[in-house]
């Protein structure tokens, strides 16, 4: 089992890779599948609330609000978590789970903090 750590940013961030340097960017790397088993979402401020969306998107597929979003415009209070780990989610190559938050505390930086725990199959 493996963990990814992000910061959430005000634009996409693909939580598979949020460095953008994989190939596929983004996504869950060439000749893998990857079995997502939680992913956390942390609003770390302790004063303000954060608000976030996730996509679960497919290989060449583009961010699109109608048809990949799993969680929309969702406000987690000063220092509460959200947890996703009811369904398991099989990835192949080339799909990502994205984030996009608000609101911005500089540089399109968030207060959220994701984690997704995941088992490459």
């Amino acid at each position: 089992m493996a963990i990814i750590n992000a910061q959430l940013k005000t634009t996409p961030t693909d939580i598979l890779d949020p460095t953008g340097i994989g190939v596929p960017v983004g996504s869950v790397p060439t000749g893998k599948s990857y079995a997502i088993t939680n992913i956390l979402v942390c609003n770390t401020n302790l004063a303000d609330d954060a608000t976030f969306d996730m996509h679960l998107i497919p290989s060449g597929d583009p961010l699109d609000n109608a048809v990949t979003a799993v969680v929309r415009s969702l406000t987690l209070p000063p220092g509460e978590t959200f947890t996703f780990d009811s369904e398991r989610i099989v990835l192949e190559e080339g799909d990502k789970v994205t984030f996009i938050a608000t609101p911005d505390i500089g540089g399109n930086l968030t207060n959220l903090a994701a984690t997704v725990s995941y088992l490459e199959v």
